[in-house]
């Protein structure tokens, strides 16, 4: 991995650097936390914890609610990279502003992902506090982080992007757990200013059930990758305008931190 001028590709030194704190591949699954849901960390034994400082390419962490920092080790008997912490495209307008962490964990051994994210509901049925397994995405922001790539691979199939195997036995596990876990179709909205009344009246005629600002760039990067992907969210507000909803992002800290305790139970059964 080096750039044409013979340096080292950011990857590649962020590669060099998690084999110097002790870590190494292959891994079973990465898992990416989003807002509020950092201390899903903790279901890590004998972690290795490597702040993204001394990782070129990962995210510098300007949103609050991310920790910054990657914690390996495992779950059971499985062996787990986590993203404590994303950037998003809204930081500086690049969509592929996870590349560096995607290819990172590809090279990894990576084949399973499980992204996590914190969203608006659409549903008067599925309200804050839910979690909630996204089947399908809406992108129509006219942004996505395979623009400008010079070859064909840029044209990703997104049939089952977000992995039926897997969404199966997340499911499975929710119920071992005795957990309802809606699945639905998220709309990306590129943030950083939450979606308007009208905006979100327009993406239930859509089809859409949630909506967030996160998770869609990362799930086109990882299959670009040939990583399988899940992803869950945990619904921390209704939509503007919807049964009450004015989502605001210290309401979406508080609720998804009271309510990651159901989350980290789901993914303690899936991957035990």
């Amino acid at each position: 991995m080096k750039s044409p001028s013979g340096m080292k590709s950011p990857v590649a030194e962020a590669l060099a650097n998690l084999k110097k704190w002790g870590v190494d591949g292959p891994f079973d699954y990465g898992l990416v936390l989003g807002t509020g849901l950092g201390p899903l960390a903790d279901l890590v034994e004998q972690p290795v914890i490597v702040p993204y400082a001394q990782l070129p390419g990962f995210p510098g962490g300007q949103v609050s609610g991310h920790s910054a920092q990657v914690v390996a080790g495992r779950i059971g008997a499985v062996r787990v990279f986590v993203m404590q912490g994303r950037a998003h495209y809204y930081e500086d307008g690049n969509a592929a502003i996870m590349r560096a962490p995607m290819e990172a964990m590809a090279a990894l051994g990576i084949q399973k992902l499980i992204l996590t994210n914190a969203a608006g509901s659409l549903r008067e049925d599925v309200p804050p506090g839910s979690l909630a397994l996204i089947a399908d995405h809406i992108n129509l922001s006219g942004v996505n982080p395979l623009i400008g790539m010079a070859d064909d691979r840029r044209f990703v199939p997104m049939v089952d992007a977000y992995d039926p195997e897997l969404r199966g036995a997340l499911q499975a596990a929710a119920a071992r757990t005795g957990m309802i876990l809606t699945e639905g179709v998220y709309h990306w909205f590129p943030g950083p200013s939450f979606e308007t009344p009208a905006e979100i009246r327009a993406s239930k005629m859509l089809g859409a059930t949630l909506v967030g600002m996160s998770t869609v760039p990362e799930v086109i990067l990882a299959r670009l990758m040939g990583l399988r992907v899940a992803a869950l969210s945990m619904v921390t507000n209704y939509g503007a305008g919807l049964f009450g909803g004015a989502p605001s992002h210290s309401e979406t800290k508080s609720v998804a931190a009271e309510a990651g305790e159901t989350m980290k139970a789901l993914l303690a059964a899936f991957f035990r």
